[in-house]
């Protein structure tokens, strides 16, 4: 299926030119998942019902509600971007009429990535390369005292993830590599076109 489609399917608008900078280093530029990878992800790697799925740089919602709609998971999207936002809260507000969803199954949360609060729920965080190392280093510190006060099973989700980002899981955390999914046809000619499942040891 192409974006569109995608979209239609979901009842939701995500396709187009969404790309925005912050006037800040320390945050990339906002695209959407490719749908493309999305599937491949979901043929590979199965959340759950009772997992709860926290999106960090969500934009307008794709990932959200494509987790939620094929998988069933509980799902958190966290932007800091007002527009985006409130562009999420109106495709969410479609995709539960459409779908007959609980809302409660799906929230946004407005704010930046290194200042929201980790719930108990949270066990799975998903990753486009959304902002510096700094930051990074301080949501991962987040959830890490997360588990501390709530132990649980955590998984990283990581699209695209830079060196800095793999280099500083592997040598500074209990987070291991768990598994690797590759890119059909883009892989070959980029390396970076791949999923990374990391799993903290506890």
């Amino acid at each position: 299926m192409r974006e569109q489609e995608f979209d239609a399917l979901l009842s939701i608008e995500t396709v187009g030119d969404q790309k925005w900078f912050y006037p800040a280093s320390h945050y990339h530029r906002y695209e959407p998942t490719p749908y493309a990878a999305l599937e491949e992800l979901a043929a590979h790697y199965e959340l759950k019902s009772t997992d709860r799925l926290v999106d960090f740089g969500c934009g307008k919602g794709r990932v959200s509600f494509y987790m939620n709609h094929f998988q069933q998971a509980s799902v958190i999207g966290v932007e800091m971007n007002e527009e985006f936002y409130q562009e999420a809260l109106k495709n969410m507000k479609q995709y539960v009429e459409k779908h007959h969803k609980r809302r409660d199954d799906i929230y946004f949360h407005l704010g930046l990535a290194q200042e929201y609060p980790v719930h108990p729920e949270d066990n799975r965080f998903y990753f486009f390369n959304p902002f510096s190392m700094p930051i990074f280093m301080k949501v991962i510190s987040n959830i890490l005292l997360s588990v501390e006060d709530s132990p649980r099973e955590v998984e990283l989700i990581l699209y695209y993830a830079t060196e800095e980002y793999t280099y500083f899981l592997d040598d500074q955390t209990a987070f291991e590599l768990k598994e690797e999914v590759r890119l059909n046809n883009l892989y070959e000619k980029n390396p970076y076109e791949k999923f990374l499942i990391y799993k903290l040891n506890i």
